[in-house]
């Protein structure tokens, strides 16, 4: 239990941490230099995806035997400067899968938007009749109150 402790600490530390503290100062550098721009963008595309997989997977592999010291060791040969290994996976493994798909993602994306857009605006609408009923309502306990509070007065007409 400690050990899987550790690692996941290791993981956050070395995975997202210092990757991202590095993406930082690659981003204040003037001029930028493209290509270590290009490389952490490489990195965070590969480590999303994988964290996509991973919650969809997490099931079927979280149970395996040093899967988190092997996610570890993935993580540092991505970013790890002796390997650079998020150019190697990214153009041997992910731009291509994702270019022979690109046609059909996109395609999903904007029915996904198109569909968001719809849910949205029946939500707006369903939430805008609530929303008038409400303020009808609360008009109607008003001008009841402010009437009752009228015929309570001295010397009001009965």
């Amino acid at each position: 239990m400690a050990l899987s402790l550790i690692t996941r600490l290791l993981t956050l530390a070395l995975g997202y941490a210092y990757p991202a503290y590095s993406c930082y100062k690659m981003l204040e550098v003037h001029p930028p230099q493209i290509e270590q721009l290009l490389f952490w963008c490489q990195y965070w595309i590969l480590v999303a995806t994988l964290t996509v997989f991973e919650r969809f997977a997490d099931w079927i592999v979280s149970w395996l035997p040093m899967y988190g010291e092997a996610k570890l060791l993935l993580v540092l040969y991505l970013w790890h400067p002796g390997t650079r290994g998020a150019g190697h996976v990214y153009d041997g493994l992910l731009r291509p899968l994702v270019a022979r798909h690109e046609h059909d993602i996109d395609r999903g994306l904007l029915e996904l938007r198109a569909r968001a857009r719809d849910v949205t605006a029946s939500q707006l609408k369903a939430a805008a009749a609530v929303g008038q009923e409400w303020l009808v309502e609360a008009a109607r306990c008003v001008s009841s109150q402010l009437q009752a509070a009228r015929s309570d007065r001295p010397g009001a007409a009965h």
